[in-house]
């Protein structure tokens, strides 16, 4: 569906400041007018302005280049989304739920662009305001496609994963892209995800960690990848024990904090050693959206609702009506 605009039937012609046609400006109005108002044919035109079709297509190109011409993209199901996020908003109990329509897996980032925008709009950032960016694979779209302008603001990542060959999983590489897309400040996590005791320790008391780690305690925001069940992934950050049989009741995770589908928390061994934004603390972050989409991420955003390791949402209308399928 498109709106047309045009500008008052009047005897002067107003154009954006400093536009510029190859034109007469006044064909270049007529033209598009007679195309876009009246539906007249290129041929109709030509015959009317004493031009050749192959002209007209010119003069018309033209106007939508010197801005005469507006078209707006009308979604037709922006009301039934609207409504579908704040049903969703009230059964789940969070902050708010951002949705775009329809989604595709080789599009996600820019699928998820406006609703993500409006997301980060809500927070209420200015320059200096600290927000968490974790990995995973939604999150990597996101970062390369989706980010609105954060100016100013610091980007911070709440994982290690500083050498995992999996680019989902390198955390700086996803926060330097998001700063650069966004117009933010990034911040570094030189660390793997699961260190030894030594590194550990000698981390604990380096001044760069300290001031990363004192970055997620102030955050405004975030945006947080949920993990789909482990049981259904082909890979997981490195190092961690995919072995061990905790990792089977995993019904997903937020910043690698792994939780049953009742949100109860999954330690394993060395989870005690992880470099993460702990639980307490993003549960704390006043605008911790998770970001997910998919019928397989449905056990999973449930899981991270009730854990309270995200208090607002961004997906997709159809995994919204398979939550609430799943709850009904």
């Amino acid at each position: 569906m498109f709106r047309r605009y045009d500008r008052p039937m009047s005897d002067e012609i107003r154009v954006p400041d400093g536009a510029r046609t190859r034109f007469p400006l006044d064909t270049v109005y007529q033209a598009a007018r007679m195309y876009y108002l009246e539906d007249a044919t290129q041929g109709e035109i030509a015959a009317r302005l004493g031009v050749s079709r192959p002209t007209v297509s010119r003069l018309v190109a033209e106007a939508r280049k010197a801005g005469l011409v507006r078209i707006e993209v009308v979604d037709p199901f922006q009301d039934e989304t609207v409504a579908l996020a704040e049903r969703l908003q009230v059964v789940l109990g969070l902050h708010a739920v951002h949705l775009a329509a329809v989604t595709h897996a080789a599009t996600l980032g820019s699928d998820l662009a406006a609703p993500l925008a409006a997301a980060v709009g809500a927070m209420g950032l200015v320059p200096g305001d600290a927000v968490l960016v974790s990995s995973g694979s939604t999150v990597y779209d996101i970062a390369h496609t989706g980010l609105p302008s954060m100016q100013g603001v610091q980007l911070v990542p709440t994982v290690g994963g500083q050498a995992d060959p999996n680019r989902w999983f390198q955390t700086n590489e996803i926060t330097r892209a998001a700063a650069e897309r966004s117009g933010a400040i990034p911040a570094f996590l030189f660390a793997p995800a699961l260190p030894g005791r030594t590194l550990r320790t000698s981390l604990d008391e380096d001044p760069a960690f300290q001031h990363v780690v004192g970055l997620w305690d102030r955050a405004k925001g975030a945006v947080l990848g949920i993990g789909a069940p482990v049981v259904t992934r082909h890979e997981l950050a490195r190092g961690l024990p995919v072995e061990d049989e905790a990792f089977d009741r995993a019904a997903g995770d937020v910043c690698l904090n792994f939780f049953a589908a009742d949100g109860s928390a999954i330690e394993f061994p060395g989870s005690d050693r992880m470099v993460r934004t702990s639980r307490e603390v993003l549960a704390a972050v006043p605008h911790a959206v998770g970001v997910a989409v998919g019928a397989a991420k449905v056990p999973s955003i449930l899981g991270a609702v009730r854990a309270r390791l995200v208090n607002e949402l961004v997906t997709d209308a159809a995994t919204a009506r398979a939550l609430l399928d799943a709850l009904a």
